[in-house]
């Protein structure tokens, strides 16, 4: 059993208390957010697809690699604009941690 430290856990989202907001590092923890919401959005999705197993199906293959195909639409979705949760989560991302 490995022990993590909880430091860097806690620490988000507080104030940094002395430390300078790194604009970049909130904007690409926004866009992975959004990237994962959309990931929760279009798994029900696939999940109803059809999984006959005819000749052209995947087999068990298709379905182990169905959530990584998901994750990497959702990726590509948010980097060709999203659904636009980016902008307002890097915001409040910010003034969180420009809170003293």
């Amino acid at each position: 059993m490995t022990v993590f430290s909880t430091t860097a856990t806690v620490s988000q989202g507080l104030p940094l208390h002395g430390q300078k907001a790194d604009p970049a590092k909130t904007l690409k923890s926004a866009q992975s957010f959004e990237s994962m919401a959309i990931n929760q959005m279009l798994q029900p999705m696939f999940a109803t697809a059809e999984e006959s197993d005819s000749m052209f199906s995947g087999g068990a293959g298709e379905k182990q690699f169905r959530p990584m195909l998901v994750e990497q639409i959702a990726k590509q979705m948010e980097n060709n604009g999203g659904i636009g949760l980016t902008d307002a989560i890097d915001r409040q991302m910010l003034a969180m941690q420009e809170q003293k």
